[in-house]
């Protein structure tokens, strides 16, 4: 019976890397907690991912999380909040001043209460999944180099 190889950003990864767990990690990270040990706090402030666990020492600085916790955000919060309103405006027919008074503050509580467990489970998932820098094996970050463009120089 053989082993399912394990999986990277980057193939398969050699024997010598751990298979990390994908949902402990995730769900660590959703908590806000370090995705390798779950104890010490992955954020610095309300956004801001820390370089190194408090608790156990692992980088995290690796992370590309860039806009994919926003966007993820807008889609859940929009789908809810939409489908929300116009069932308010179905059932009720409320006076367009209270959708304002509702709609808003809604949408912005449930933006910022969703943001920082998106932005921590994605980080997570990159460190589970070895990608980016998670992957010691990975060549260093930088710009591609085009072996075109390098052959005029």
């Amino acid at each position: 019976m053989t082993s399912e190889p394990s999986r990277s950003a980057f193939g398969t990864l050699p024997e010598e890397l751990p298979l990390r767990p994908v949902w402990p990690a995730v769900k660590r990270g959703a908590l806000g907690k370090c995705p390798a040990c779950g104890v010490g706090s992955m954020f610095e402030g309300y956004l801001t991912v820390r370089d190194h666990c408090p608790a156990c020492g692992e980088a995290l600085h690796h992370h590309r999380a860039d806009d994919a916790p926003p966007y993820f955000t807008i889609v859940i919060v929009g789908h809810v909040i939409v489908s929300l309103v116009l069932s308010v405006e179905i059932a009720l027919h409320p006076p367009l001043w209270v959708h304002a008074l509702l709609w808003g503050p809604l949408t912005l509580i449930a933006s910022l209460s969703l943001l920082r467990p998106i932005k921590g489970a994605l980080v997570a998932y990159q460190w589970a999944l070895y990608m980016h820098g998670f992957d010691p094996n990975a060549p260093p970050e930088g710009p591609i180099a085009d072996p075109a463009v390098e052959a005029h120089r």
